[in-house]
């Protein structure tokens, strides 16, 4: 049968023979050195599958266990080169994978067979093989063929191990995933019933990783997420878990505590901890989360319920802000349902498109002139009637359908704006507000320019109003490019709600304003005391010194008005010019030569 020593030999052992690699490639060269029936009783003996070929890689033999692992029988295999009988490929991209026997003979040593390596059976069937290859000497030294000894993997000790920390741990992550978190959890729940403790989870969402994600590409959201992971470990104890739920969820298993705010204190540390900045190769990113907590036996006493109320108060958390925590309550249920229906309604709102606009005029302090107005995004729901921006907002920045409602508003907005100048009429800037998660979306500027370029807009009839707040929770260096090359369209840039956020006024440096809207709870406040008029004029010299147009909201009477004209402001909006109107109602304004309220 050509055993003499002039072969390759590729072993493959099923479990019957666990030696390491080594030790099975002597015992197989050692049965070449012996005479033919007894290294044809040996290699059949053993636990390895041996397939033994020539110099030119053609197969010379064949032991029962590779006739039986390959599905080659002896009488067929011979003869045929090595890569049809043994014919391997990586199992991840299902190449061919190198010859180990060639390879074995060219460097003369012993090589191992590549990871993830996977045999192609005669009938076409896979197998997950490993192990190594050795080249055959004669008594001279001379190379006569090589010694591959691979075998069943999923046989293995080392694979078997391998498998059961897959079967437990996230990939991307190494983290403990959802079937070691639910062991872990229910061990924490009996050790706390016997020694009469307390067990949190900590439900955490990553906020906005979305457009991180889609803007930058899946690699570098990849490392964001495993810089997380990072971070959460450095947060906890030795006897906590951090796993990580799929997607950007992550949960925290808090083993032992004794009273709610214990799990409170974690998860500031972890919002702390999280909106550090990130340095992801050459991007600086930023990145806040929202967090649920559950606490056994309060909110459960059980892991599938604890893992509910800790996502649901999670989901209450996101509704309220970015970067907020909140811990379980029993009416959040009721109205985390109640926000579902409504996140199901805005789908098919979206689809249907039943969002509609209002605007809202803006005037000249000095002149009383139409300089502008505001586009309000309306819904009237199926079921409950015309609804507030804040009873569908949240939810929509919540569930991310703020990013295409954004995207609707202001196509709708430019469409609009063109077909009234298309009909002769003299129309003003609109002003859109901007989210903060479409705010950390890089490619902001590439689709609002494409929305110019396809309705024909003039950019600078276009403003884009960003909250104090919403800019500061934003990384600033994206902000920043964000909102130049927005202004470089030629689009206007305004800061909304200025005063009621914490910025600090070295930022106004940085990004390219135009406008600054004062919030207005100041402007309801001007009259009651002398220091709130100092304060409204400070605020507008101090938007005027940067050569920014400054617009008080929520102007409600005249008397409000006339302190805003011996202030100086530019412009005005609120209630005593006008409530918002409708688009046709709008259109009207701007044919008027003169607003009804200059009359």
């Amino acid at each position: 049968m050509g055993l003499e020593a002039k072969g390759h030999i590729c072993a493959i052992e099923n479990a019957a023979d666990q030696k390491p690699a080594d030790a099975r490639l002597r015992d197989a060269e050692a049965a070449l050195q012996a005479d033919t029936n007894w290294a044809q009783v040996t290699l059949n003996s053993i636990g390895d599958a041996v397939v033994t070929t020539d110099l030119e890689c053609r197969v010379t033999y064949l032991n029962r266990v590779a006739e039986r692992l390959t599905g080659w029988s002896l009488s067929d295999a011979l003869g045929r080169p090595l890569a049809q009988v043994f014919k391997i490929v990586d199992g991840q991209t299902l190449k061919t994978a190198c010859n180990p026997a060639q390879r074995a003979m060219e460097e003369n040593r012993t090589v191992g067979l590549a990871m993830d390596c996977v045999l192609i059976r005669q009938d076409g069937s896979q197998l997950d093989i490993e192990d190594s290859a050795a080249p055959i000497h004669d008594s001279d030294g001379c190379i006569k063929g090589a010694v591959i000894v691979f075998h069943d993997a999923c046989q293995s000790p080392t694979q078997s191990s391998k498998l059961a920390y897959l079967a437990q741990h996230d990939a991307l992550t190494g983290l403990p995933n959802r079937v070691l978190l639910s062991e872990r959890v229910s061990r924490a729940i009996g050790l706390a019933k016997r020694h009469q403790h307390k067990v949190a989870l900590i439900y955490i969402d990553l906020d906005a990783f979305k457009p991180i994600n889609d803007s930058l590409g899946h690699a570098v959201g990849d490392c964001l997420l495993q810089a997380v992971a990072v971070r959460l470990i450095e947060c906890i104890r030795d006897t906590d878990t951090v796993c990580r739920q799929g997607g950007d969820e992550f949960v925290v298993l808090l083993s032992e505590i004794e009273k709610p705010q214990d799990a409170a204190r974690f998860a500031e540390k972890i919002l702390g901890a999280l909106a550090a900045p990130y340095q992801i190769g050459s991007h600086e990113l930023y990145i806040t989360a929202s967090i649920g907590i559950s606490i056994y036996p309060d909110h459960g006493t059980d892991e599938l319920t604890l893992l509910n109320n800790a996502d649901t108060a999670m989901y209450q958390a996101k509704s309220s802000g970015c970067n907020y925590y909140q811990l379980f309550k029993a009416d959040m249920n009721d109205l985390r349902d109640h926000h579902r229906h409504i996140e199901s309604q805005l789908h098919q709102a979206l689809k249907e498109e039943a969002l509609f606009l209002d605007f809202q005029p803006r005037v000249d302090v000095a002149t009383g002139h139409l300089i502008g107005a505001e586009a309000l995004v309306r819904w009237r729901n199926p079921t409950a009637g015309l609804m507030t921006p804040m009873a569908f907002l949240p939810v929509a920045e919540a569930s991310g359908l703020i990013v295409p409602i954004g995207h609707w508003v202001l196509r709708e907005v430019c469409q609009r704006l063109q077909s009234w100048r298309a009909d002769g009429i003299e129309i003003v800037p609109i002003a859109v507000n901007i989210s903060a998660i479409e705010l950390r979306d890089i490619t902001l500027p590439v689709r609002i320019a494409q929305i110019l370029a396809e309705t024909g807009l003039d950019a600078h009839f276009l403003e884009l109003e960003i909250t104090e707040s919403n800019l500061l929770h934003n990384q600033i260096d994206a902000s920043t490019s964000t909102l130049v090359e927005l202004s470089h369209l030629g689009i206007r840039i305004a800061i909304d709600d200025f005063g009621a956020g914490n910025a600090s006024f070295k930022y106004f440096k940085c990004f390219p304003i135009d406008t600054v809207n004062i919030a207005s709870c100041f402007i309801h406040d001007m009259l009651d005391k002398q220091e709130n008029a100092v304060f409204i004029k400070a605020l507008i010299s101090f938007g005027q010194n940067l050569s920014l147009r400054v617009i008080a909201k929520g102007v409600e009477n005249q008397e409000q008005l006339e302190l805003l004209k011996l202030q100086a402001c530019d412009g005005a909006q609120g209630f005593l010019f006008s409530k918002p109107l409708s688009t046709a109602d709008f259109c009207v304004l701007l044919r008027a030569d003169q607003p009804e309220w200059q009359r």
